[in-house]
């Protein structure tokens, strides 16, 4: 089981951001990326929010940092660990654009890109782009088909739909990758179904332990119905955690502890199914947040990989 983290400062809503985010640099988080890809994670996030309307400010902070820009600066100082977009809002785009710019992150990379795609909740942001909210769920549908064809290998790639209609148009550089991976997000029946049968992969909106066994097993019927065969990657979003004896409050919901229970705790979400699990660590400053991903990448995450 593989484990990857949504990196800190990049996006800062209040459910989860700590308070010495408001304060953290580029170094900082360049910084953060690079323990964590030194400590065998598997990949780094970030998230994608064009605009936040003033009614959700409060809750959600205006602080989301663009994913492509952020992924790309990341690479540059980064070397092994995979870059996800967790989750990009694809239906505010047209496919095209979304393909230049994740095709040349891929390249510019060496073909570490997986593309996270969800439908998107905020009314406000769709509506000042110009794209239809109420039908978003179609919109993302036909955006996932346009995108599979705009990341393949053909530099001329083709698409023929209701929303999107192209080819005879170039677009070089090409993805490392034959295959972009990409992962859908949300918890939705309809998400999970699109992520069964659209997807290389499943990113939950953080269902709780006992809800992800019914959801992973609805995931496989529907793909064994629908006769998909090929590898698909099965997420979980595990608790918040602190690996040692924390001296403050970290939260009645933090999991923490030595590092052998902190694990024996995850593996559970290996016997539910669960691929690769995204983890997020109590911290309260860059400093004590680097010393958790170190830890746990040397105490914690060899015995989820054995």
């Amino acid at each position: 089981m593989r484990y990857g983290i949504q990196l800190p400062i990049q996006s800062q809503s209040t459910i989860y951001a700590e308070p010495w985010e408001a304060e953290a640099t580029p170094a900082d988080l360049g910084g953060i990326a690079r323990a964590a890809d030194r400590a065998g994670f598997d990949y780094i996030a970030a998230c994608d929010h064009v605009a936040i309307p003033r009614r959700l400010a409060p809750a959600m902070s205006t602080i989301w940092y663009d994913p492509v820009a952020t992924l790309a600066f990341l690479a540059a100082v980064t070397e092994r660990a995979r870059l996800l977009s967790h989750v990009a809002v694809v239906g505010l785009r047209h496919p095209l654009l979304t393909a230049k710019q994740y095709a040349t992150l891929d390249h510019l990379s060496g073909g570490r890109l997986v593309l996270g795609v969800g439908a998107g909740h905020v009314q406000e942001e769709f509506e000042a782009l110009g794209v239809d909210f109420a039908h978003r769920g179609a919109v993302l549908d036909e955006s996932i088909d346009a995108l599979r064809s705009a990341l393949g290998p053909e530099e001329f790639p083709e698409h023929h739909g209701k929303l999107y209609d192209f080819e005879g148009l170039g677009q070089r550089p090409r993805p490392v990758q034959s295959h972009v991976p990409l992962w859908v997000g949300g918890s939705s029946p309809a998400a999970v179904r699109r992520a069964a049968l659209k997807g290389d992969g499943w990113l939950p909106q953080g269902d709780p332990r006992d809800r992800l066994p019914a959801q992973i097993e609805r995931l496989r019927r529907l793909r064994q119905e629908a006769g998909l065969e090929g590898p698909f990657t099965v997420g979980a979003i595990a608790e918040p955690l602190y690996v040692g004896t924390p001296t403050w409050d970290v939260g009645r919901r933090t999991l923490s502890g030595a590092p052998d229970a902190l694990a024996e705790s995850l593996r559970a979400y290996r016997a539910m199914g669960v691929d690769q699990i995204q983890v997020r660590f109590r911290s309260r400053s860059a400093a004590e947040l680097l010393d958790q991903i170190e830890e746990f990448g040397t105490e914690v995450g060899s015995s989820l990989k054995a």
